[in-house]
């Protein structure tokens, strides 16, 4: 009667994707970015990475009940719902690309987009944009073609987010739905172009789990006085991420 999990479960490499799930949980809890640039250059070492990015959005099913709660009250309502809307017009150009692009480019594409993005964010780079509406669709649109593409969603929004000056808090809240609500409206255009299977279903939902263990441990454990030692621990494991998923170990 369970036969159709078989094949979910049958994928190599499971039991170190569900580590590195919790891990990214983790640091999505007290970070409020981070996971897909932890989870998808491991992830991609065992799977597809349609398999992959499908199946991380199924898992922020967990963020939606663990982490936005939280996180909704103290959002910019505005901005953040201005670039989750825009970001569902990128995706489904970011989602063919996936779907057609060779297995190694992609990998290669989510390696250098974490690893770009973790060096903006450890130098300390800013580029002050303009708070206007059409630079927040700007931004919506981008993240949206990039996480279609590669499962990294939060790169461009949090780059963004921090060459503003509103309080830690607001950032955080602001990555926090807006990266759980935009990884779920991948999942319509995911189903249209054919990638989001009842495998990648099975496994985001088998994923979820862990995932929101992880993200409520994190936020648990998170004291924003500490922010900055937060974000170092997030910076040293994204880079480990990184130099782990490299394909040169292959």
């Amino acid at each position: 009667m369970l036969d159709f999990l078989a094949p979910a479960l049958a994928q190599p490499g499971l039991g170190w994707v569900t580590c590195i799930t919790i891990i990214a949980g983790i640091v999505y809890g007290f970070a409020g970015f981070g996971a897909a640039l932890i989870f998808m250059p491991v992830a991609t070492i065992f799977w597809v990475p349609e398999l992959a990015v499908a199946s991380f959005s199924v898992s922020a099913l967990a963020s939606l009940v663990t982490l936005v709660p939280r996180a909704w009250p103290q959002m910019d309502r505005p901005s953040v719902l201005t670039m989750i809307a825009f970001s569902v017009l990128g995706a489904p150009i970011g989602i063919y690309l996936l779907r057609t692009s060779d297995v190694t480019h992609i990998r290669w594409a989510v390696l250098i987009v974490a690893a770009i993005t973790l060096a903006a964010l450890m130098s300390g780079w800013r580029q002050k944009l303009s708070s206007l509406r059409s630079t927040q669709a700007g931004i919506g649109v981008a993240t949206g073609f990039i996480g279609g593409a590669t499962g990294l969603l939060g790169p461009v929004m949090l780059l963004f987010q921090l060459s503003g000056s509103e309080p830690v808090a607001r950032v955080r809240a602001n990555s926090l739905v807006f990266l759980t609500i935009s990884s779920l409206l991948l999942l319509p255009s995911m189903a249209l172009q054919g990638i989001l299977t009842t495998e990648a279903i099975i496994l985001g939902v088998i994923l979820l789990i862990p995932y929101g263990i992880g993200a409520k441990l994190g936020q648990a454990i998170f004291i924003p006085r500490f922010e900055v030692f937060y974000r170092n621990i997030a910076y040293a494991i994204i880079a480990a991420a990184i130099l782990m998923g490299l394909p040169l170990w292959d």
